[in-house]
Protein backbone atom coordinates (compact mmCIF):
# COMPACT_ATOMS: atom_id res chain seq x y z
CA UNK A 1 0.00 0.00 0.00
CA UNK A 2 1.42 3.29 -0.76
CA UNK A 3 2.24 5.54 2.22
CA UNK A 4 1.32 9.10 1.70
CA UNK A 5 3.76 12.12 2.66
CA UNK A 6 7.12 9.92 2.14
CA UNK A 7 9.79 10.21 0.42
CA UNK A 8 10.15 9.91 -2.99
CA UNK A 9 6.29 10.90 -4.18
CA UNK A 10 5.62 14.01 -6.45
CA UNK A 11 2.97 15.31 -4.09
CA UNK A 12 3.85 18.89 -3.23
CA UNK A 13 5.07 18.71 0.43
CA UNK A 14 4.11 21.15 3.16
CA UNK A 15 5.29 20.21 6.50
CA UNK A 16 8.22 17.56 6.38
CA UNK A 17 9.36 15.63 9.82
CA UNK A 18 12.94 14.16 8.71
CA UNK A 19 13.94 11.71 11.29
CA UNK A 20 12.54 14.50 14.27
CA UNK A 21 13.08 12.66 17.61
CA UNK A 22 12.33 14.14 20.66
CA UNK A 23 12.25 12.39 24.09
CA UNK A 24 12.16 13.04 27.97
CA UNK A 25 13.37 10.63 30.70
CA UNK A 26 12.67 6.81 29.69
CA UNK A 27 10.17 7.85 27.07
CA UNK A 28 11.35 8.78 23.39
CA UNK A 29 9.08 9.75 19.80
CA UNK A 30 10.44 9.43 16.44
CA UNK A 31 8.90 10.61 13.60
CA UNK A 32 10.00 10.34 9.83
CA UNK A 33 6.98 11.40 7.59
CA UNK A 34 5.48 14.03 5.55
CA UNK A 35 1.84 16.15 4.69
CA UNK A 36 1.11 17.11 1.00
CA UNK A 37 0.07 20.84 0.83
CA UNK A 38 -3.54 20.80 1.31
CA UNK A 39 -4.06 17.78 2.48
CA UNK A 40 -6.48 16.64 5.56
CA UNK A 41 -4.42 14.52 8.04
CA UNK A 42 -6.21 12.89 11.18
CA UNK A 43 -3.82 11.45 13.74
CA UNK A 44 -4.93 8.76 16.09
CA UNK A 45 -4.03 6.56 18.87
CA UNK A 46 -4.08 5.63 22.78
CA UNK A 47 -3.64 8.78 25.11
CA UNK A 48 -0.04 9.27 26.00
CA UNK A 49 1.03 7.63 22.52
CA UNK A 50 2.75 10.87 21.14
CA UNK A 51 -0.38 12.47 18.88
CA UNK A 52 -0.20 15.86 20.57
CA UNK A 53 4.13 15.50 20.67
CA UNK A 54 3.78 15.39 16.97
CA UNK A 55 1.95 18.42 16.50
CA UNK A 56 3.94 20.44 19.20
CA UNK A 57 7.12 19.05 17.25
CA UNK A 58 5.49 21.17 14.06
CA UNK A 59 4.46 24.33 16.23
CA UNK A 60 7.85 24.50 17.36
CA UNK A 61 6.31 24.25 21.61
CA UNK A 62 9.41 20.71 21.71
CA UNK A 63 12.46 20.77 21.38
CA UNK A 64 14.06 18.44 19.05
CA UNK A 65 16.70 16.62 20.25
CA UNK A 66 17.57 14.87 16.17
CA UNK A 67 16.51 15.86 12.69
CA UNK A 68 14.57 18.85 11.17
CA UNK A 69 11.13 19.94 10.99
CA UNK A 70 10.56 21.37 7.07
CA UNK A 71 7.89 23.65 5.75
CA UNK A 72 7.85 23.97 1.99
CA UNK A 73 11.61 22.75 1.66
CA UNK A 74 13.20 25.32 4.88
CA UNK A 75 14.61 24.16 7.59
CA UNK A 76 12.16 25.59 10.57
CA UNK A 77 13.59 23.40 13.10
CA UNK A 78 15.38 26.46 15.34
CA UNK A 79 12.15 28.83 14.78
CA UNK A 80 10.34 29.96 17.14
CA UNK A 81 6.49 29.22 17.85
CA UNK A 82 5.81 33.03 16.48
CA UNK A 83 7.58 32.88 13.00
CA UNK A 84 6.13 29.82 11.80
CA UNK A 85 3.93 29.49 8.94
CA UNK A 86 1.38 27.83 11.16
CA UNK A 87 -1.80 28.14 13.40
CA UNK A 88 -2.63 25.12 16.20
CA UNK A 89 -6.18 25.26 18.12
CA UNK A 90 -5.99 23.41 21.61
CA UNK A 91 -8.56 21.60 23.45
CA UNK A 92 -8.89 24.98 25.34
CA UNK A 93 -10.44 27.98 22.94
CA UNK A 94 -8.09 30.39 24.82
CA UNK A 95 -10.16 33.17 24.42
CA UNK A 96 -9.77 36.23 26.39
CA UNK A 97 -13.38 36.85 28.70
CA UNK A 98 -13.35 40.47 28.61
CA UNK A 99 -12.87 41.00 24.61
CA UNK A 100 -15.44 40.50 22.35
CA UNK A 101 -15.58 37.99 19.95
CA UNK A 102 -14.43 40.33 17.09
CA UNK A 103 -11.66 41.28 19.60
CA UNK A 104 -10.52 38.49 20.30
CA UNK A 105 -10.40 37.13 16.29
CA UNK A 106 -8.64 40.72 15.99
CA UNK A 107 -5.93 38.93 18.14
CA UNK A 108 -4.80 36.60 15.37
CA UNK A 109 -3.72 39.79 13.36
CA UNK A 110 -1.96 41.38 16.04
CA UNK A 111 -1.57 42.11 19.88
CA UNK A 112 -3.52 45.73 19.48
CA UNK A 113 -7.04 46.29 20.06
CA UNK A 114 -7.59 48.72 17.91
CA UNK A 115 -7.82 47.67 13.96
CA UNK A 116 -7.75 49.88 10.67
CA UNK A 117 -11.24 49.44 8.65
CA UNK A 118 -9.59 47.07 6.27
CA UNK A 119 -8.45 44.92 9.25
CA UNK A 120 -11.87 44.80 10.88
CA UNK A 121 -13.32 43.80 7.38
CA UNK A 122 -11.11 41.04 7.45
CA UNK A 123 -12.31 40.84 11.08
CA UNK A 124 -16.16 40.28 10.02
CA UNK A 125 -15.88 38.26 7.10
CA UNK A 126 -13.77 35.72 9.23
CA UNK A 127 -16.50 35.27 11.40
CA UNK A 128 -18.62 35.13 8.75
CA UNK A 129 -16.81 31.90 7.57
CA UNK A 130 -17.02 30.19 10.59
CA UNK A 131 -20.99 30.90 10.75
CA UNK A 132 -20.96 33.35 13.50
CA UNK A 133 -22.28 36.63 11.56
CA UNK A 134 -23.32 39.55 13.66
CA UNK A 135 -21.99 38.01 16.85
CA UNK A 136 -19.23 39.73 16.93
CA UNK A 137 -20.04 42.19 19.91
CA UNK A 138 -20.88 38.90 22.33
CA UNK A 139 -18.35 38.28 24.94
CA UNK A 140 -17.81 34.17 24.94
CA UNK A 141 -19.27 33.87 28.17
CA UNK A 142 -22.47 35.00 26.20
CA UNK A 143 -21.66 32.02 23.52
CA UNK A 144 -22.23 28.33 23.57
CA UNK A 145 -19.49 26.10 23.52
CA UNK A 146 -19.76 25.12 19.94
CA UNK A 147 -19.63 29.05 19.03
CA UNK A 148 -16.45 29.95 21.33
CA UNK A 149 -14.75 27.33 19.16
CA UNK A 150 -15.96 28.52 16.03
CA UNK A 151 -14.43 32.62 17.16
CA UNK A 152 -10.58 30.37 18.10
CA UNK A 153 -11.25 29.25 14.55
CA UNK A 154 -12.06 32.50 13.02
CA UNK A 155 -8.71 33.70 14.89
CA UNK A 156 -6.89 30.88 13.48
CA UNK A 157 -7.99 31.56 9.74
CA UNK A 158 -7.78 35.02 10.30
CA UNK A 159 -3.55 35.17 10.76
CA UNK A 160 -3.61 33.63 6.93
CA UNK A 161 -1.34 30.84 8.08
CA UNK A 162 -1.64 28.28 5.28
CA UNK A 163 -0.85 24.95 8.28
CA UNK A 164 -3.69 24.41 10.69
CA UNK A 165 -3.22 22.28 13.56
CA UNK A 166 -5.71 21.03 15.81
CA UNK A 167 -5.37 19.17 19.05
CA UNK A 168 -8.50 17.91 19.99
CA UNK A 169 -10.15 21.34 19.73
CA UNK A 170 -13.48 20.01 19.49
CA UNK A 171 -13.37 17.13 22.07
CA UNK A 172 -15.73 19.05 24.82
CA UNK A 173 -18.56 19.25 22.56
CA UNK A 174 -21.29 16.92 21.80
CA UNK A 175 -21.50 14.42 19.08
CA UNK A 176 -23.70 16.37 16.62
CA UNK A 177 -21.55 19.57 17.44
CA UNK A 178 -17.97 18.25 17.07
CA UNK A 179 -19.84 16.37 13.39
CA UNK A 180 -20.69 19.96 12.25
CA UNK A 181 -17.44 21.72 13.27
CA UNK A 182 -15.06 18.98 12.06
CA UNK A 183 -17.31 19.52 8.37
CA UNK A 184 -16.48 22.98 8.71
CA UNK A 185 -13.46 22.94 9.13
CA UNK A 186 -13.15 20.35 6.22
CA UNK A 187 -14.82 22.72 3.91
CA UNK A 188 -12.82 25.46 5.45
CA UNK A 189 -9.38 23.39 4.37
CA UNK A 190 -10.65 22.68 0.57
CA UNK A 191 -12.12 26.69 0.06
CA UNK A 192 -8.38 27.76 1.12
CA UNK A 193 -6.09 25.44 0.37
CA UNK A 194 -5.30 25.08 4.04
CA UNK A 195 -2.74 22.01 5.18
CA UNK A 196 -4.95 20.37 8.22
CA UNK A 197 -3.68 18.44 11.03
CA UNK A 198 -6.33 16.87 13.25
CA UNK A 199 -6.02 14.68 16.74
CA UNK A 200 -9.25 13.20 17.29
CA UNK A 201 -10.10 9.73 19.78
CA UNK A 202 -13.65 10.07 18.08
CA UNK A 203 -12.66 8.58 14.70
CA UNK A 204 -16.23 8.34 13.60
CA UNK A 205 -16.39 12.07 13.71
CA UNK A 206 -14.15 11.90 10.63
CA UNK A 207 -16.21 9.07 8.88
CA UNK A 208 -17.05 9.63 4.79
CA UNK A 209 -14.26 12.64 4.77
CA UNK A 210 -11.24 12.10 1.66
CA UNK A 211 -7.70 12.17 3.82
CA UNK A 212 -5.00 10.64 5.28
CA UNK A 213 -5.18 8.66 8.61
CA UNK A 214 -2.07 8.42 10.52
CA UNK A 215 -1.81 5.84 13.90
CA UNK A 216 0.22 6.68 16.42
CA UNK A 217 1.27 4.68 19.25
CA UNK A 218 4.80 4.16 21.91
CA UNK A 219 6.19 7.72 20.25
CA UNK A 220 5.96 6.35 16.71
CA UNK A 221 3.08 6.18 13.32
CA UNK A 222 2.64 2.36 13.59
CA UNK A 223 0.50 2.54 10.61
CA UNK A 224 -0.46 5.53 7.88
CA UNK A 225 -3.35 4.74 5.03
CA UNK A 226 -6.59 6.84 4.19
CA UNK A 227 -9.42 7.60 6.50
CA UNK A 228 -11.13 5.38 4.92
CA UNK A 229 -9.03 2.31 5.06
CA UNK A 230 -8.59 2.87 8.43
CA UNK A 231 -11.85 2.64 9.66
CA UNK A 232 -13.29 0.22 7.61
CA UNK A 233 -10.14 -2.01 7.34
CA UNK A 234 -7.80 -1.00 9.92
CA UNK A 235 -3.97 -2.33 9.69
CA UNK A 236 -2.99 -5.00 12.50
CA UNK A 237 -1.55 -2.06 14.14
CA UNK A 238 -4.33 0.12 15.07
CA UNK A 239 -6.59 -2.90 15.10
CA UNK A 240 -7.07 -3.39 18.63
CA UNK A 241 -7.47 0.12 19.31
CA UNK A 242 -10.06 0.61 16.31
CA UNK A 243 -11.54 -2.51 17.09
CA UNK A 244 -11.45 -3.83 20.48
CA UNK A 245 -12.62 -7.97 20.35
Amino acid sequence: MRRPGRRGTAMNIAVRLDRVETGQGDWKATFDTGFAQGSLNVIIGPSGAGKSTLLNLIAGFLPVRRGRVLVDGADITAAPPGERPIAMLFQENNLFAHLTAARNVGLGIHARLRHTPEETARIGEALGAVGLEGLGARKPGELSGGQRQRVALARALISQRPILLLDEPFAALGPAQRLTMVALVDRLRRRRGLTVLMVSHQVDDVRGLDGRALFVDEGAIKADTTIQVMLEEPPEAARAYLKPA
